[in-house]
C-alpha cells in the first residue's frame, strides 16, 4: 500500500474542485488500509453504478492488451499509486468519455493489432486520456490560446476568464499537479456542452470523440498554472514573460 502519495494531494487546489468529493472519500479508504481497487469500487457504490469495476493489476492476463481486457470483461486493472488513483477517479467522473476512449482503442486494436509502436490514432487517444483538459470559453480566448498570444490571453483579456470554464481530465496531468510547477501543460480540447452539469459535459465529449478527429491533433497547449485564480503567482503580469514556459508560436 502506498497511500502516502495520495495523502499528499491538496484537495483545496482549484483545479481539483470537481474531483474533490470522490477523491477525498477514496483517499480516506486508502488511509484505512483498503486496497486501491476496492476503495474506488466503494466510491462508485456511494453514487451510481459504472460500466466497469476496478480490479488488481494482477488480474490482467499476460499477453492481453489493457484496453482489450477492459472492453471484454468490464474490469479495469488498477495498480496502487497516484497514476491509477486518478485514472479511477476519471472513470467515476467521466464514465461515458472513458468508455468511449476504451471502445476507440479497441477498434484500433482490431484494425491494426498490437504493434511495438502505437499508430497515430492510438497515440492521440493516449494523449487525450493522459493529458487532456476541457475548455468552454469565448471565441476571443480560444483564438488567443491557439495563437499562443499569452499577453492577450492572460493579461489583455483576463476579465474574459470569468466567462470560461477549464476542467482537467487527463489522469497523468492531475498526477503531475500534485507537485505543481509552472511548466505543467495540458492538451486543451474545446467543448460546447448542451448543459452546465458534469454529466452534460461527459455526454457531449463522449459523443464528439472520433479517432480521426484526434489524429488531426485538435489540441491547444496551455500551461495550466497560468489560468487566473489557479495560482497566486500569476497575478503578476511578468509571470507570463517566462519564455521557457509561455513559448512563442
Amino acid at each position: 500500500m502506498n497511500d502516502g502519495a495520495v495523502a499528499a494531494v491538496d484537495w483545496t487546489a482549484p483545479w481539483l474542485a470537481p474531483w474533490r468529493a470522490n477523491g477525498e472519500a477514496t483517499a480516506q479508504c486508502l488511509a484505512s488500509g483498503t486496497p486501491q481497487p476496492q476503495a474506488l469500487n466503494q466510491a462508485d457504490g456511494a453514487q451510481s453504478g459504472l460500466p466497469v469495476r476496478f480490479v488488481a493489476q494482477s488480474e490482467l492476463p499476460g499477453g492481453v492488451a489493457y484496453e482489450q481486457h477492459i472492453f471484454d470483461t468490464g474490469s479495469v486493472p488498477t495498480r496502487e499509486g497516484l497514476h491509477d488513483f486518478f485514472n479511477g477517479l476519471a472513470w467515476l467522473l467521466f464514465p461515458l468519455t472513458k468508455q468511449r476512449l476504451n471502445r476507440l482503442h479497441v477498434a484500433q486494436i482490431a484494425r491494426t493489432g498490437i504493434q511495438p509502436v502505437r499508430g497515430p490514432a492510438r497515440d492521440a487517444l493516449t494523449v487525450f486520456d493522459e493529458n487532456a483538459a476541457f475548455l468552454q470559453a469565448p471565441d476571443a480566448l480560444w483564438q488567443a490560446l491557439l495563437a499562443k498570444d499569452w499577453q492577450r490571453l492572460f493579461v489583455d483579456q483576463r476579465s474574459l476568464w470569468r466567462q470560461a470554464h477549464l476542467l482537467l481530465f487527463g489522469h497523468a496531468l492531475l498526477e503531475k499537479l500534485v507537485a505543481p510547477r509552472k511548466g505543467i501543460t495540458a492538451h486543451v480540447y474545446r467543448v460546447q456542452p448542451d448543459g452546465d452539469s458534469l454529466a452534460d459535459l461527459d455526454a457531449w465529449v463522449a459523443g464528439d470523440l472520433q479517432a480521426e478527429k484526434l489524429e488531426a491533433k485538435p489540441f491547444a497547449h496551455l500551461p495550466v498554472l497560468g489560468v487566473p485564480g489557479w495560482w497566486a503567482a500569476n497575478q503578476a503580469p511578468d509571470f507570463y514573460a517566462d519564455a521557457s514556459v509561455f513559448r512563442a508560436p
